[in-house]
């Protein structure tokens, strides 16, 4: 997301030094399947990208001024591990997100110009012409898919983690929440899910639940740690990666699954090319070689697919 040189430095420290992320077994303490890349304290480095070539199949579903300019817009939108977080320097991006975006580029012969924006400007940049796809996590919903198409490319979702002194041991129905206060990411599926849901509380002649959102992910961990938050809703793999680098949290459940995929505007003519790069990825083994670079996976999807519907 949009931050200075010394706030993402902040986020660094505050969350990628302490809560790199990971996908592993319903055991938080358990080391996550696939994570032989992501070591405690420090971020992966493995090359996987540099070696993708293009793919002339794939290549060829671009429409013609595409392949003709050799470049596409991208937003990223920029948080925690896995997806795409700044490295110690502040300056240089990192994370599966940053990892597919740039190998699905290389398949198709392309130049990405890439520019960070906020998550919650991302959707709606894209509807405006601002940017031709963007990344940053999202999940594939009935109501997105009114506006956005999506090209699928891992399977994550929603899950939760709290301290270590919280008294809840999982969370199957939201109502379990009451009363207590929940935070989570502005602009998300979390936060839409949980405001959707507060009335539950109430209806039931319960004290509903507090809804504290954060632009910044960093500012959502502190929130825990700091107990102005008792309960965090985020991304599963982040969530599973962030509670083996962090002392005192423990990581709940998974909630809800969602597809997850890079986003265009309703009607794009690159969805069909950036799935068949996204399955090239997958044939040639780069696919499978990102997910265990960043240890998720769990995550992987069977195939790549333009705006299936929602998972329920």
């Amino acid at each position: 997301m949009p931050r200075t040189r010394q706030t993402a430095a902040f986020a660094l420290i505050t969350v990628a030094a302490l809560s790199l992320t990971a996908c592993g077994s319903g055991d938080p303490a358990a080391a996550p399947a696939g994570a032989g890349a992501a070591v405690k304290g420090r971020t992966p480095t493995t090359d996987v990208v540099s070696s993708v070539e293009r793919d002339e199949d794939a290549s060829r579903l671009l429409p013609e001024k595409v392949r003709a300019s050799g470049t596409l817009s991208l937003a990223s939108s920029v948080g925690a591990p896995p997806g795409a977080f700044y490295e110690e320097d502040g300056r240089t991006l990192a994370g599966a997100d940053i990892d597919f975006a740039d190998a699905v580029a290389r398949k198709l012969g392309l130049k990405l110009k890439r520019e960070v924006a906020s998550f919650e400007a991302i959707l709606p940049a894209l509807g405006s012409g601002k940017y031709d796809v963007g990344t940053g996590n999202f999940g594939v919903t009935e109501e997105r898919r009114g506006t956005i198409d999506f090209v699928t490319y891992i399977n994550d979702g929603q899950g939760f983690a709290v301290r270590d002194d919280s008294d809840l041991k999982k969370v199957t129905d939201l109502t379990q929440l009451c009363g207590l206060t929940v935070g989570t990411g502005a602009g998300t599926t979390f936060e839409a899910t949980l405001e959707e849901n507060r009335h539950r509380c109430a209806d039931e002649g319960r004290k509903p639940y507090e809804v504290k959102t954060y632009a910044d992910q960093a500012a959502v961990w502190i929130s825990l740690q700091q107990g102005r938050s008792e309960v965090l809703m985020s991304t599963i793999n982040g969530l599973r990666y962030a509670v083996t680098q962090q002392e005192g949290l423990r990581f709940l459940n998974e909630f809800k699954r969602l597809d997850v995929g890079f986003a265009f505007r309703k009607g794009t003519p690159l969805a069909p090319a950036f799935q068949a790069a996204v399955n090239a990825l997958k044939a040639d083994g780069t696919y499978d070689r990102i997910l265990k670079k960043w240890g998720t996976s769990e995550s992987a999807i069977r195939t790549s697919q333009i705006s299936p519907p929602e998972i329920k």
